[in-house]
C-alpha cells in the first residue's frame, strides 16, 4: 500500500485517524482533526475510504457479513440485555465512548479514566445486585484488559472473556456473587 499527501489514514492498535501531511521514505507525518502532527512508521498506518467508520485489526473492513451487520444495528440501544430474566450491564470502555476528545490526554490519563470508569460500573451493579457486567475493552496492546484484570481481583467477582459470537475477542464478563442474606 503507497500512502500519498492527502490521504485519509487511521492507526493501527490506537483511535487516531487523520490526514497524510508528508512522506518521508516509510515515515509517514499524520495531522489528526485536533491539528496535532504526529510521525509514524508507514506499517502501523491503513488507508481509509470515506464510508469507513470503524477500523479493527482483526477485521476486513470490506467483508459484506460485516457492512450488513452495521447497517442493521439500531441507533440506541440499551445498556441493560436480558436473557433468561437475567440483567446484564455492558460498558463500553474504549475511550471515545467515554469522552468527546482526548484532545490533552496522555495515554496514562485515559487508561486511569477507563479504569475508574470500570471502578464505578463495578460498584454500581454490586450495589443494585445485578449479577452480571460485560466490559467492552477491544484488543490492542493488552494494557486496559490486565488492568482491568488486577481492579477484577479487589472485588467478590469472577471473570472471563465474554462471548466470542457476540462481542468478538476485546470483551471480559463478570459474574458478581451476591449475598443472600437480606
Amino acid at each position: 500500500m503507497r500512502l500519498e499527501i492527502g490521504n485519509k489514514v487511521a492507526v493501527l492498535d490506537d483511535v487516531l485517524k487523520g490526514i497524510v501531511t508528508a512522506v518521508n521514505g516509510k515515515e509517514i507525518s499524520v495531522e489528526t482533526e485536533d491539528g496535532m502532527i504526529f510521525k509514524f512508521d508507514a506499517s502501523e498506518l491503513v488507508k481509509i475510504g470515506k464510508d469507513q467508520h470503524q477500523l479493527s485489526k482483526y477485521s476486513d473492513i470490506n467483508n459484506p457479513f460485516l457492512q450488513e451487520k452495521k447497517a442493521s444495528q439500531k441507533t440506541k440501544k440499551s445498556f441493560f440485555t436480558k436473557t433468561k430474566n437475567e440483567v446484564v450491564l455492558e460498558v463500553d470502555l474504549h475511550i471515545n465512548q467515554l469522552v468527546k476528545s482526548t484532545r490533552g490526554l496522555d495515554n496514562y490519563d485515559m487508561l486511569n479514566l477507563q479504569l475508574e470508569t470500570a471502578k464505578r460500573k463495578i460498584e454500581f451493579v454490586i450495589s443494585r445486585r445485578i449479577s452480571k457486567i460485560v466490559f467492552i475493552h477491544g484488543v490492542g496492546e493488552g494494557v486496559l484488559k490486565s488492568e482491568l484484570n488486577s481492579l477484577l481481583n479487589k472485588y467478590p467477582v469472577r471473570y472471563y472473556d465474554a462471548s466470542y459470537k457476540k462481542y468478538g475477542l476485546g470483551a471480559t464478563e463478570v459474574y458478581v456473587f451476591q449475598n443472600s442474606d437480606e
